[in-house]
């Protein structure tokens, strides 16, 4: 079985900063990999390499088999490739509502005109449900909470149903509650198909919901096991504690 997401050698400079120094992994079908390292690894950026938000110097980037080498983000959210941000993106001037339905790619007028489409508005409102928003569903989502917002934005993403859903440090910031909840849900949508690569710092979040987990340091790979092998791996321990 191919890989589902395919990162081949991929490389960014800002200056003289080597941000991804030919940085390549791979993540398999039905998988919740976690991309983990220490801050200034180059995570973020990878990130932002694969779904087309910065382009790459060089390498390649294969999803589903196709090239997506600095594709358009939109192109790649209807090919089933969706992600969070560590600062969650949502619209503060909508609804919390209608942030979700946006979500599905309506157009200003179609949106403030309240022209949707029906069975959109009732995923909304399941995806709402399921998440324990409903009672904020006509707030402003500038009313929010921190965590809150991280939820709204996690259920905006899933409104396309994607295939791969890319988290960006989903527990930074917010209180173990909400973490639990988080780890809730992903777990549910991974039960449900839906591949994760998740960027997370909450290393107990990783060695409990990830496997595998793959390791990187100054642009690259430097491991890819399993929980248990990441922890006790001598590459590992000293790109964290600095050898």
């Amino acid at each position: 079985m191919r890989p589902l997401l395919d990162v081949e050698k991929l490389a960014k400079s800002f200056g003289s900063v080597r941000a991804a120094d030919s940085a390549s992994l791979s993540v398999e079908p039905n998988t919740v990999t976690a991309l983990i390292g220490p801050n200034g690894s180059g995570k973020t950026t990878l990130f932002n390499l694969i779904t087309g938000y910065q382009h790459p110097d060089g390498g390649r980037v294969t999803f589903r088999g196709r090239n997506i080498t600095g594709s358009n983000p939109g192109a790649l959210y209807r090919q089933g490739l969706t992600r969070t941000f560590q600062q969650a993106r949502i619209f503060p001037q909508l609804t919390v509502e209608e942030n979700l339905t946006v979500a599905v790619g309506y157009s200003w007028p179609q949106l403030f005109g309240r022209r949707h489409n029906q069975s959109d508005r009732e995923r909304a409102a399941r995806l709402l449900d399921d998440f324990r928003l409903t009672h904020v569903a006509d707030l402003f989502a500038s009313e929010l909470s921190y965590g809150q917002r991280k939820l709204v934005e996690f259920a905006a993403i899933l409104m396309s149903s994607p295939t791969l859903v890319m988290l960006d440090e989903p527990t930074a910031g917010v209180n173990p509650a909400m973490i639990a909840t988080m780890e809730h849900h992903i777990r549910q949508r991974h039960a449900e198909g839906v591949t994760f690569l998740i960027v997370e710092h909450d290393m107990g979040f990783v060695m409990r919901l990830c496997n595998p987990v793959v390791v990187l340091n100054q642009g690259k790979e430097i491991f890819s096991g399993t929980p248990e092998q990441v922890q006790t791996n001598p590459l590992v321990l000293d790109a964290y504690l600095g050898g």
